[in-house]
Parts: C-alpha cells; structure tokens; sequence
C-alpha cells in the first residue's frame, strides 16, 4: 500500500552518533521506533514520490552542505529537543514548500521548526530535570547536514525511499 512520505534531513555520521546517543538515552525506549531526525515534512502524498526526488536531488546536487548550528533547546510537553539553526536547510525547505503549498497538511503548513527530539512522552517532572541538565551546560555546536532524505511512513520504523547527498 503506498505511505505517506517523510523528507528528513541526514546528519554527518558523527553528528549522527551524538544525537542519537542522546535520543536512545533520554527517549523512552518503548516509544522509540525511529533513529534521530530532523524532519522537513511530516506528511507527503506518496503520488509526487518522483516529482520530489527530482526536487531533492536539484537540491542537493554538487551544492555544499548546509552550515547548521545546535542553537538551544526546546522544552515539550513531554521531552526536550535541540534547536537547529540552518539558513540553508530553511530556504531549501521553503522552496520544497512553495512547489507543493496544495498538497501540504496543517502540520506542514505551519511556521518550520527545526528541532530534534531527544526526549518524548516522558513525564512532566523527567522532562523538566533533563531539560534543567542539558540547559547548565548548554554550547552551541556545529553540526553536519550530509543530504536530504525521503522515508516511508508506516506507522513504526520508517521505510527509506530516497537519499540525495550534498557535494
């Protein structure tokens, strides 16, 4: 059956390790189907999987990779998510935005947040004390955006579909 497709952003492999060491740490893992992500799109209709895919690959083709910043946290709900701040990976989104502005759901239509979620679904009080840690020693760092990515949803793990690398 064909699934709703997911565009992430894909990390430099030692940015990986780090924030998805702090994701398996702090999430809790009953709850945690996914490795860490930095989504651009919730919700794609799997009919412009081709069209998408020529977009991504025009993206990312030959171009640099994206200067992208851990700027600080988000405290949720439930969790706590790193900030990312990304120039580059803000405008590539906007564009993937404009070309499919009828096809996007409230979710994606909304103001862009860019974030990784470390912690999720956790109680209130776990949540706040990781939120207070993390905050104590809080730097700014560099990380790596090595290519974009496109999955699909199918409500677990996701399926990978496509990966478009930068340079």
């Amino acid at each position: 059956m064909p699934a709703p497709i997911i565009v992430t952003a894909l990390f430099a492999p030692a940015d990986f390790a780090w924030l998805d060491g702090l994701r398996r740490t702090h999430y809790p893992p009953e709850r945690n189907r996914v490795p860490a992500h930095l989504t651009l799109f919730h919700h794609l209709p799997p009919s412009i999987g081709p069209e998408l895919r020529a977009r991504l690959n025009e993206a990312t083709r030959g171009l640099r990779l994206p200067v992208a910043t851990i700027s600080g946290l988000i405290r949720l709900d439930g969790g706590v998510a790193l900030r990312v701040s990304s120039e580059g990976l803000t405008d590539i989104r906007a564009c993937l935005a404009d070309a499919f502005a009828s096809l996007l759901l409230p979710q994606d239509r909304a103001g862009w947040r860019p974030h990784v979620t470390i912690q999720n679904r956790a109680s209130a009080a776990q949540a706040t004390l990781l939120h207070r840690r993390l905050a104590a020693g809080f730097r700014p760092r560099a990380i790596g955006i090595a290519g974009l990515a496109c999955w699909h949803y199918r409500d677990g793990p996701w399926e990978a579909l496509s990966r478009h690398m930068f340079g």
